[in-house]
This record gives C-alpha cells, structure tokens and sequence, in this order.
C-alpha cells in the first residue's frame, strides 16, 4: 500500500493521523519506492468475483462525482499487473463520469464484498477508448459505447470495521430454496409417521 498511501496521505491528513495517534501505524507504508502498486493474485481473485463497483472522477468544477457500474460478474478484468478494464455501458446518458475523464484522468474505485465484509480501494489513471467493444460480455445483453482502461497507481485493502453483512439476493434464494426442500421433506416424513401411528 506504499504508493496509495503517498497519494492519500497528504499533509493535512497526515496531520489528523498525528493528533489522533495513527500515525506511528502508517509511517513505514510512506516510506516506501514510490512505484505504482501492483495487482497480486488476492486483488485479481476479488475482482474477478465482483458484480460491481463504485466510480469516482472529479468534474472541472472540482466537485468529486461518484457512480456505481453494475453487470455480470467479473466484467472488470484485470488486464495485467498494473492494468484494469472494463466495458463502459449505456445508461442514463449524461456522460458526467465521461465529461470528467476528459478534464482529469484521475479516479477511485471502491469495490465491496458486503457478505464477506471486504473492501478494495483503488487510485489511478484512467483512459477512454470510443467504440471499443473488446471487453464486451458475452451473453450481457448492454449496449457497450467505449472501453475504459485504468492504470493503477495504488491500492489498498480496508478494515471491515463498520461494513453491514449483506447477501446478494440470488444466494439468498438458493439458501431459501434449500430450506424449502428440506421443510418439504420433512413435513412428508411427518405425514408418514403419523399415518403409521395406531
């Protein structure tokens, strides 16, 4: 996390770190290369897992905008090491997250594992390919308008302090499903031992 934290730790922060007593924790994270962080194998298997994510870019009027992107799971690839994509899919239509990419190319993605109380923050650089369709998901009926590439600069693995433990509705059903069937199972073996008692 060496790179994230030079990039978020600035002064100011690094100051409420002091006066709050935290930064004895991540005074050796600053200290590090200053090299771009690196995708490992524990950031690849969480994002290939992930349904979807939260955007953030800054408009020209300094305002941060943040978006959720949604669509099957593991429609953010990990390209390489160093490199995230995605297909950028149709929505709403105002384009803010692609007005401010054009300003600044800086962005953060927060991406959540809300059943496992997991999260993934990532810091980078990111660029727009129109009419790129090659991250397109197949069988994912969206219409893709461009491709979004991003270069990490650095991440960084959360506390799970403070993250409700919620369950994607489709594990929720299979769970209930299971549970019916087995309610189902017994209520007949029930029925069969009373018709079997004199």
């Amino acid at each position: 996390m060496s790179r994230f934290a030079q990039l978020a730790f600035t002064d100011g922060v690094v100051a409420h770190q002091k006066a709050h007593g935290s930064d004895r924790a991540y005074r050796r994270a600053l200290e590090g290369p200053g090299e771009p962080d690196r995708l490992g194998p524990d950031e690849r298997a969480f994002i290939a897992e992930r349904d979807s994510f939260y955007l953030a870019t800054v408009g020209e009027t300094g305002w941060p905008y943040i978006q959720h992107r949604g669509g099957p799971r593991g429609f953010l690839k990990v390209l390489d090491d160093r490199t995230l994509g995605f297909a950028d899919f149709r929505g709403n239509r105002q384009y803010i997250t692609r007005g401010n990419l054009d300003h600044d190319d800086r962005v953060a993605l927060f991406l959540m594992d809300y059943a496992n109380q997991v999260r993934l923050k990532v810091l980078g650089r990111a660029r727009v390919v129109e009419d790129d369709r090659s991250l397109a998901v197949t069988g994912y009926p969206a219409k893709v308008e461009r491709a979004v590439l991003i270069q990490v600069e650095g991440l960084n693995w959360n506390c799970h302090q403070h993250i409700p433990q919620l369950f994607p509705r489709d594990a929720v059903e299979e769970a209930l499903g299971r549970l019916r069937d087995r309610i189902a199972e017994l209520e007949r073996e029930n029925a069969r031992l009373r018709g079997a008692t004199p």
